[in-house]
């Protein structure tokens, strides 16, 4: 018989999904600094949380509208991140996309920049993010 024993396993009770963009321009791949919150000023893919009744594409394009003021194109699912925050459980879809058009205003965050392959670990990536770049460097952007 087997025990169901979560006492000694610090699960965290919350949940939040979200989808994140991987804006792809020639060789950079976009990234965004936080200015908010407990995790101000570690670097992120741009995104946020689906609202019900959204498909995660149509979620994604929202949030970079309203986070960029910019249209993008949901190319494709490169990965979904699991990760324990102290606080929550995250599930993150992550898409390769591609801008529509050039403009880009940031409306929530610090800053950003255009990093290419070799500089991908030169900002400090929220962890859930950490997955994103491993995936990218050892499977995408070898190939492109």
């Amino acid at each position: 018989m087997k025990e169901n024993s979560t006492a000694n396993c610090a699960v965290p009770a919350k949940r939040i999904e979200v989808v994140a963009a991987i804006i792809r321009r020639g060789e950079g791949i976009f990234a965004t600094q936080r200015g908010y919150g407990e995790w101000k000023d570690w670097w992120e893919f741009p995104g946020g949380k689906m609202e019900l009744g959204e498909t995660p594409e149509e979620a994604l394009k929202r949030e970079i509208r309203e986070e960029l003021s910019t249209e993008i194109n949901v190319d494709k699912l490169l990965c979904t991140v699991e990760y324990d925050y102290p606080a929550f459980h995250l599930t993150m879809h992550c898409y390769l996309c591609s801008l529509l058009t050039d403009a880009l205003h940031l409306n929530e965050h610090e800053a950003a920049c255009w990093l290419t392959k070799d500089k991908l670990d030169s900002v400090r990536w929220l962890p859930a993010d950490l997955q994103v770049i491993e995936k990218l460097k050892n499977e995408y952007l070898c190939k492109h």
